[in-house]
């Protein structure tokens, strides 16, 4: 370490070595341009801008700042007297405008010219946040930087340093927004435990059980598995699921439709069975008048719907989203991969607690459950044909299920769409002929559609004058007009 260098405090640990042989002109990682992880200075005078930039680093996954590289990559270099500057700039910076210091490290490069190019090394912290010496917290985006300016990102960036979990957060939901019945049966049945009658009682019980906080209100994961209606309070958190024609999102025709509400159990069985109602039936060597098995197992379903509704990240205010085209199934999850993890790291089975409460009472039975880091790989397992898809820019996880042997309605004509759309409007009119006082959900049971679409069918016969209704919805009766 340079005598200069040696001024530095410290706690910054600044460690500058000098490279003797000279290097090209040109350096490897240099030609490879500015990333998440690279970033070029020409020089550096301002150690306010120089702690921005430190803290972006250690606050995301580290990286290098090369000093004396333009940002189109050209090594000016730095004479010898401004690499004893930067370096006594660098230790001060590190020690002293940053909170809290980082430990960094400072290589000299020795170029052609007899100039050199200082490599400064900020590792990803291990204390995060790190702020600059205005209490500003800066994260990296591509190969920049952005500074953290809201709430909820502020929230997110805790979660992400594992500092605490969506979860554990408050609601405004008291232990009266319980379903009484989910929760006494859980305690029966997991623990031989009654629910006692008390409000204290129930408090202490739930705080214990990690499902409510001091203040006496549900947090996220008591509300999302035993609430009895937690779509009040977080309606973002559902699932939205369309079955489409053909294979893209059409902005008004669509096969199928509804929305899952409810604790996550109900969400779950909701969500499954749409899928399983919009797959097609293979008959793999059964009787012609058997129900048939559907073409892709269930369980690769029950896996990635699991995964979707404890991994996704309820930091993001948006619900998991449910595409059925004619070539493959989309759950989609709102959140990328947290920290460190990579498609690649899932499809070996590694995991990361991004929920880690909701992930708890899944192990105990909540929702289906098959071992930690399991879920994703068994889907494969199954079912090949999956591709799984980090979208960071657009901050969601796409598991992608393709399916085989499915012929494509968009070769269909509009005409032939509309005929198998009447032929089942005419069932829906034969049913209530028979029985005029059917429900919209007897209705969908026997035409093996959603309560919504047969609520957009029926709309379509009242529309074209076929069908009215007599009377209240509860208590009245339909009356078939042609």
């Amino acid at each position: 370490m340079n005598r200069d260098s040696a001024k530095a405090p410290a706690r910054a640990q600044v460690a500058v070595s000098r490279v003797d042989a000279p290097l090209p002109h040109t350096l490897p990682a240099i030609a490879l341009g500015e990333d998440t992880s690279r970033q070029f200075k020409r020089d550096v005078h301002n150690g306010d801008a120089l702690a921005s930039e430190m803290v972006a680093f250690a606050n995301s996954q580290g990286g290098t700042i090369y000093i004396g590289i333009d940002d189109d990559g050209t090594a000016h270099g730095l004479a010898r007297t401004d690499v004893r500057r930067v370096n006594q700039l660098i230790g001060n910076v590190a020690s002293q405008s940053v909170r809290s210091p980082i430990a960094v490290q400072t290589r000299n490069i020795l170029l052609e010219s007899g100039r050199v190019v200082i490599e400064l090394t900020i590792p990803k912290g291990l204390d995060k946040p790190y702020f600059d010496r205005n209490g500003v917290i800066w994260l990296k985006a591509g190969s920049d930087k952005r500074r953290v300016n809201s709430k909820e990102e502020l929230r997110r960036f805790f979660q992400m340093s594992d500092q605490f979990h969506a979860d554990a957060l408050p609601t405004r939901a008291g232990p009266d927004a319980l379903d009484k019945l989910r929760f006494r049966d859980f305690l029966r049945d997991r623990y031989a435990q009654a629910f006692p009658d008390d409000l204290a009682e129930q408090l202490r019980l739930l705080r214990n059980m990690n499902l409510a906080t001091e203040e006496g209100v549900l947090n996220l994961a008591g509300l999302l598995l035993f609430g009895e209606q937690p779509e009040f309070m977080k309606p973002q958190f559902v699932i939205k699921a369309v079955s489409f024609p053909g294979t893209s999102i059409h902005g008004s025709t669509y096969e199928d439709t509804e929305d899952f509400t409810g604790p996550l159990r109900r969400i779950f069985d909701g969500a499954l069975g749409f899928v399983l109602r919009n797959l097609r039936k293979v008959q793999a060597g059964q009787g012609v008048n058997s129900l048939g098995i559907p073409e892709i197992p269930p369980v690769v379903f029950e896996e990635l719907l699991v995964n979707a509704l404890v991994h996704r990240d309820y930091m993001v205010s948006a619900p998991i989203r449910l595409f059925v085209f004619s070539n493959r199934i989309e759950i989609i999850s709102p959140g990328h991969l947290p920290n460190s993890l990579t498609v690649e790291k899932i499809r070996a089975g590694n995991s990361n607690l991004r929920n880690p409460i909701l992930a708890s009472y899944v192990a105990k039975g909540i929702l289906p459950y098959r071992g930690l880091g399991s879920g994703v790989p068994r889907a494969i397992e199954h079912w090949p044909r999956i591709d799984l898809r980090d979208d960071r820019d657009r901050c969601l996880f796409v598991a992608t299920v393709h399916r085989e042997g499915v012929p494509v309605p968009e070769a269909m004509s509009e005409k032939t769409r509309e005929k198998v759309r009447e032929k089942t409007r005419e069932r829906i009119l034969s049913l209530i002929r028979t029985s005029p006082r059917i429900t919209t959900a007897e209705l969908a049971a026997a035409v093996s559609l959603s309560v919504k679409g047969i609520e957009w069918n029926i709309r379509r016969l009242k529309a074209e004058g076929q069908l009215r209704r007599v009377g209240p919805d509860r208590g009245g009766r339909w009356e078939v007009l042609k």
